[in-house]
């Protein structure tokens, strides 16, 4: 197995406790916080973890949620604050890996056992706003393109603050979730459409969704 680049996981991160809202569900999950030792990571999820709306973030192509360092350190410039592990709601901080930039079906080994796949970038929403507490947050987020990204769990296993993230497959069409977010060019999309068509890739439903929008929009402007 021929590992491309690594990094390392600086926090496992899950929920400290429910907090209210207004929408339908009333609750959400996105205080997460680091917790100590190895942490079981499943396909749902890390033991322990708790996704109140399934709807917008968990199910089986959202099951990680991962943040960059890099990222958080961008943020803690702009907003003259420090950005601890687990403050955006991601399960995973991570230092020496472009998150925001992984490519769509890239594979991320973490200690000896447990791999990952890059599926779609976060999309910010009112939660995350009325956590975060700054004007325009959604927007500013949005632009900023700083997005993290969500992976499914390919092979089950524990991680732990310290291991070792490695890169051990990345496809060739070379789409990345930054790009999903930021809105794929129609080269693109038949790029990551073709890669799906010839088993390269396995596309999440968020992504199939994605693609079925453009080639519509493609077809209408014909």
């Amino acid at each position: 197995m021929i590992r491309m680049s690594s990094g390392t996981l600086l926090a496992v991160c899950r929920v400290h406790e429910l907090l209210p809202t207004s929408d339908a569900t009333g609750v959400t999950a996105i205080d997460k916080r680091p917790v100590d030792g190895p942490v079981r990571v499943h396909a749902l999820g890390l033991s322990g973890d708790v996704q109140a709306s399934r709807k917008h973030h968990g199910g089986e192509s959202k099951a990680v949620y991962a943040y960059s360092q890099e990222d958080a350190d961008y943020w803690a410039a702009e907003l003259g604050t420090e950005i601890p592990p687990g403050l955006f709601g991601e399960n995973l901080r991570t230092a020496g890996v472009a998150v925001s930039e992984a490519v769509i079906g890239e594979r991320w080994q973490i200690g000896a056992k447990t791999v990952l796949e890059v599926t779609c970038p976060r999309t910010p929403c009112r939660n995350f706003a009325a956590r975060m507490k700054q004007p325009r947050w959604v927007v500013r987020f949005a632009e900023a393109g700083r997005t993290g990204t969500y992976l499914r769990v390919v092979r089950a296993g524990s991680v732990s603050a310290g291991d070792t993230v490695s890169v051990i497959h990345r496809p060739e069409h070379g789409v990345t979730s930054g790009d999903v977010f930021r809105g794929l060019a129609p080269e693109q999309a038949r790029r990551l459409a073709g890669a799906a068509a010839g088993g390269d890739v396995t596309l999440s439903p968020e992504m199939r969704k994605v693609l079925r929008t453009l080639a519509a929009r493609e077809a209408m402007s014909r």
